[in-house]
């Protein structure tokens, strides 16, 4: 209900039948917007279910301020932007909806000449109104336990009833209007606070194709522009908030993956420049990851582009490993530099090539999003459960092509580059009488 807006009057959840005997869910979601749009007196935001914690619309912007008024006037600037931009559907903010509520002012002079009890009448119009709970009973066919609430019929609970309550005083039963006022009151709704300043929350959801995160771009380089009043400041929440983290976190992951794997190549090459050799194929081959996502159409996520990364450098390490320690032992048994490098090449060119074809084979199902049921002998393309891996599986697999190519030429070349150097730079040194 937190993710809710204020003005929700109910929520209507739709199973679908299985997917192969439906279209996709976004051209359903669409047709739904499209109808429920001509709906008048009534909105109809329509949104998929969420696999995992609820997190709200994928775009929310709070703006902060101590001028309440402000807020409001840059809510409205924002959603006009918004508006002007285009590609966000089902907009809602968390501004106090318009309306009224009625106060009752005691007059307690009045209630104590009466001898009224006004606890009896605080009890009296929560009857009226919200009831009065009682305790709690638990049906045998019912998970939770239910409300025991006492409250006048629902035809009676009107304001011309508040007018004709009565309530016990020392004279017998008397009117409350005696000593009590109804005053009408603009409504204040709830009172929002972050590091105690005022916030009101813009949430959104984008149109179907649209990246989350391009939009929140698009909004973000408009914002400056946008006039909003002095003293409110925007913050962006959601997905963009996700995202930051997600993308702090994978990089400090993938940091430290990176040093551990730098102490252990140097403390076992005992060479700098192999190992920079190794580390440089890894950050090579992460444009594999970006060419395998641009092949099938997949937007870069960070979370999955990422484990993407970061998976792919232990696969990259392991050939490059084989083919320097290779490398190694044909020199320290006397083969010239170039002979070294051109049989390291060719003796680990199979091992090489078929570990990395054999994990792109086994990857092709997933990118491919194809589904393989050998129980019940069925194949199937396109199921929801296999589009979640296609972003991973599509990086990998994209990353292992190039990282071949970069393992088999890449990594030779420079170890000749780097042995010519080393050895030219001995033979240059002052030899001592």
């Amino acid at each position: 209900e937190e993710y809710l807006p204020a003005d929700t009057i109910g929520v209507l959840q739709l199973d679908f039948v299985n997917w192969r005997q439906r279209r996709p869910a976004e051209a359903i979601i669409a047709e739904i917007r499209q109808k429920a749009a001509k709906m008048a007196g009534v909105v109809i935001q329509v949104a998929e279910q969420e696999s995992g914690p609820p997190t709200g619309k994928p775009v929310q912007i709070e703006l902060h301020g101590e001028n309440l008024d402000d807020i409001e006037t840059g809510i409205a600037r924002v959603r006009d932007l918004m508006a002007e931009l285009g590609g966000f559907v089902d907009v809602e903010d968390t501004r106090a909806l318009p309306g009224i509520e009625w106060r009752l002012e005691v007059d307690r002079e009045a209630a104590a000449r009466y001898g009224a009890d006004v606890l009896l009448l605080g009890q009296a119009v929560r009857m009226l109104t919200a009831g009065i709970d009682l305790g709690e009973y638990r049906p045998d066919d019912a998970d939770d336990a239910l409300d025991i609430r006492i409250r006048f019929p629902y035809d009676q609970r009107s304001m011309d009833q508040l007018d004709e309550l009565r309530v016990p005083s020392r004279i017998g039963q008397i009117p409350i209007t005696n000593f009590v006022r109804f005053e009408p009151a603009p409504k204040t709704g709830k009172i929002r606070r972050v590091d105690g300043e005022r916030v009101i929350s813009i949430k959104a959801d984008v149109a179907s194709g649209v990246l989350a995160d391009e939009q929140t771009q698009r909004l973000r380089a408009e914002l400056p522009d946008a006039d909003l009043p002095s003293g409110v400041s925007v913050r962006f929440k959601g997905e963009d908030k996700e995202m930051r983290e997600a993308s702090s976190f994978l990089i400090k992951a993938f940091l430290a993956a990176v040093f551990i794997m730098l102490a252990v190549l140097v403390t076992q090459f005992n060479s700098f420049a192999q190992t920079g050799i190794i580390l440089s194929a890894i950050v090579l081959s992460t444009a594999g990851v970006l060419l395998g996502l641009l092949i099938t159409g997949r937007p870069f996520g960070v979370v999955m582009g990422g484990i993407a990364v970061i998976a792919l450098a232990g696969v990259v390490v392991n050939d490059n490993i084989v083919l320097i320690d290779t490398f190694n032992r044909y020199r320290e048994r006397g083969t010239d530099v170039y002979t070294a490098v051109l049989r390291t090449a060719m003796q680990r060119r199979r091992p090489v090539i078929l570990t990395s074809v054999t994990t792109i084979l086994g990857l092709m199902p997933m990118v491919l999003t194809l589904t393989v049921d050998l129980i019940g002998r069925d194949i199937a393309y396109g199921a929801p459960s296999a589009q979640w891996w296609t972003q991973l599986s599509s990086g990998i697999a994209g990353g292992l092509a190039l990282a071949t190519v970069l393992t088999l030429v890449l990594t030779p070349c420079l170890l000749m580059l780097t042995e010519k150097g080393v050895t030219h730079g001995s033979q240059n040194q002052p030899v001592s009488p």
